[in-house]
């Protein structure tokens, strides 16, 4: 009975050890930013800058629309930057479509560290920025494609932008996580990015796009997002994993949707 005991205690610490590690460490996994980034504006974009509530002075790249045309804030997923955001808007930017790439705290050489009320920040800033450069909010698109729908669902409840689309969306970061590594509890994930809860707030229209092969945002999160915004465009691309963002058709049907907004 003595050996049973210390073997549960032994089991009981080490659990504890593990959610600690997960707990603390769980940041470094969730948004692994990647090292290599564009140190200057490419080409067709102007490289400014955001100030954050925070107190933080962000990178992002701008270039402006064309007149009579939309304005795409996008925000990229958890392992890209604004160089991968490029070729995911490349379809809107050739139809003249102006574009304003978000890089987050913590990404492309920008202070800070990445998390949920940061990004959240981040989005804020953008729409500041945008508003001073005489951009209004009917006149934006929000996007945001895998993580980046976190800070999209939420500029786009606090805001009355002119539409939203999430591409490969998630209902909520909790779910994604307990999918991939199903011993981890809910709770124990600190950024939550609850956007099943907040899309059926949002009041500009809505457009869900998602690949029916995403093994990693599992298409059951577009079904939790359709159940809570049941008048949203939908779009289930067969065949088509988490790289959905950069593909030929899903530009092509982002580009025509908004081209269609009024």
């Amino acid at each position: 009975m003595r050996i049973l005991v210390q073997l549960l205690l032994g089991l009981f610490v080490f659990a504890l050890i593990v959610a600690a590690m997960l707990y603390t460490q769980q940041r470094r996994m969730i948004f692994p930013a990647p090292l290599d980034y564009p140190r200057a504006a490419l080409p067709g974009f102007r490289l400014v800058h955001t100030e954050t509530e925070d107190g933080l002075r962000l990178s992002a790249f701008y270039r402006p629309a064309a007149p009579g045309k939309k304005t795409i804030l996008f925000f990229h997923g958890n392992g890209d930057n604004m160089r991968g955001a490029i070729e995911a808007t490349r379809g809107p930017a050739a139809a003249g479509h102006g574009l304003m790439l978000v890089e987050y705290r913590g990404y492309g050489g920008n202070p800070g560290s990445p998390g949920e009320a940061g990004f959240y920040r981040d989005g804020a800033a953008a729409m500041r920025w945008l508003d001073a450069a005489g951009v209004a909010p009917r006149d934006i698109v929000v996007v945001g494609n895998s993580i980046g729908s976190g800070p999209a669902t939420e500029i786009a409840l606090r805001h009355e932008v002119a539409a939203l689309m999430l591409v490969s969306g998630f209902s909520d970061l909790p779910s994604v996580v307990q999918r991939q590594v199903p011993f981890v509890p809910r709770w124990l994930v600190r950024d939550r990015f609850d956007n099943g809860a907040k899309l059926g707030r949002v009041k500009a229209p809505v457009f869900l796009m998602h690949g029916d092969a995403d093994t990693l945002v599992t298409p059951d999160n577009l079904d939790r997002l359709v159940q809570a915004r049941r008048d949203a465009t939908v779009a289930r691309l067969a065949g088509v994993g988490h790289e959905l963002a950069y593909t030929a058709p899903a530009q092509a049907l982002l580009t025509k949707w908004v081209g269609g907004l009024r």
